[in-house]
């Protein structure tokens, strides 16, 4: 099979391999997990030609009948070879019923060294931190980021790739597609019915559907606006609908437990401190977010933007918050490895006004890391201005330090 290596993953992967930990790639459908996953299958056989290597895909007709641990454990052994070095690799491990407990008996006896796919955040973190504490090591695959989009799709940085990526979003599988709305959006909405339908609505039991594809709407409506359960309950109960704020709350859970979109806490700057309520939301891939709507590219901009930007940190290991100093806000502040970098995002610098908005908040903050304010204008005020580094989107989505 010919596909791109996601070297981002796979030097991600490597210093774990043969070390006695439980590698578990986890993300949203579709977003290149089993592609990692047969990368670090090839690149195992390629150094290591007398590996034994057994492979499960729960995708595939072949493997159906293993639905539990049992099972799961018979197949194992059935394919396990002595006196060889073993590899398992298992895609989409939680279709596999107390899957956990082959893993654990797997890892404890040292047969294999064991990789697996998930893609269920809610699963995996509480089977996995429970009966795995100090065992395994997750790591997450995002949708393609910038410059693989550009890698996959073999374009050019410039504001029309920009403006593509922005639309159509970062699915590997695009890049055996033509890049219109028609075709693209085809795609995307079937990969966004199969998230909904088969990792929301049947693994989480929801009922309401209906309210479940109403809310999707509202929050790619509102990305990175502040959003509180109490207020859309008030927005409904006003266009009489009455749905509980419990309910609410737990369809977030579930959308976020597919990886679908990610929830964003505010953080004091200054003290560190994690605000409770008023969080934002952002969505793991763009083009979900798009397919499902008219998309007027003009006035989403500045949401494509935030969200894109959002993304790009994640991608690099952030943990990213929304800043929040006295009246002030930033739209992110990443942190990574003990080291800050707070970002400003917006469409146009249109006039002084903005201007000093968008700089003026980050030069409230009186440290030393590195703040940046990421727009789209053709004129770039300068690589430093006022110890700020002003940057076009493109360039930024092409750093993977900051």
């Amino acid at each position: 099979m010919d596909f791109f290596d996601r070297t981002l993953y796979s030097n991600r992967l490597k210093p774990f391999i043969d070390k006695g930990i439980i590698k578990v790639l986890t993300g949203q459908r579709r977003v290149g997990k089993s592609c990692v996953l047969l990368q670090m299958m090839r690149n195992i056989q390629q150094n290591n030609p007398n590996a034994n290597v057994i492979y499960i895909n729960k995708e595939s007709d072949e493997f159906r009948k293993i639905q539990t641990d049992v099972e799961l454990s018979t197949y194992v052994a059935k394919k396990h070879v002595s006196g060889m070095k073993n590899y398992l690799f298992i895609d989409e491990i939680q279709d596999i019923r107390n899957f956990e407990n082959s893993l654990r008996s797997l890892q404890a006896t040292d047969k294999c060294d064991i990789f697996c796919t998930g893609s269920n955040a809610k699963m995996l973190s509480s089977e996995l931190s429970t009966y795995l504490s100090g065992r395994y090591i997750e790591i997450r695959v995002h949708p393609l980021n910038f410059l693989e989009f550009m890698e996959f799709h073999k374009l050019e940085n410039n504001n029309q790739t920009l403006k593509q990526f922005l639309t159509y979003g970062g699915m590997p599988h695009l890049s055996k597609l033509v890049l219109n709305d028609e075709i693209a959006f085809e795609y995307l909405r079937n990969v966004y019915s199969t998230i909904l339908l088969k990792d929301v609505v049947s693994r989480e039991n929801i009922r309401n559907v209906d309210f479940l594809e109403t809310l999707v709407c509202y929050l790619a409506d509102n990305v990175g606006s502040i959003f509180s359960a109490n207020n859309i309950h008030k927005f409904l109960k006003n266009q009489r609908v009455e749905i509980s704020v419990n309910l609410i709350v737990n369809y977030l859970k579930a959308l976020a437990n597919t990886y679908l979109i990610n929830k964003v806490q505010r953080m004091d700057i200054k003290g560190l401190k994690k605000f409770e309520i008023g969080d934002k939301f952002y969505f793991e891939d763009l083009g979900l977010r798009n397919c499902q709507q008219h998309l007027e590219f003009s006035n989403d901009i500045n949401k494509l933007m935030e969200n894109a930007v959002y993304q790009h940190l994640k991608t690099f290991n952030y943990q990213v918050y929304v800043g929040k100093m006295g009246e002030c806000e930033i739209d992110f502040v990443g942190i990574k490895n003990n080291t800050k970098v707070y970002i400003q995002v917006a469409y146009l610098i249109y006039n002084s006004k903005t201007q000093d908005r968008e700089f003026g908040n980050l030069l409230k903050i009186d440290d030393n890391h590195p703040k940046y304010v990421v727009t789209m204008d053709n004129f770039i005020l300068g690589n430093n201005y006022k110890g700020i580094k002003h940057i076009h989107l493109k360039d930024f989505l092409t750093m993977t330090e900051f």
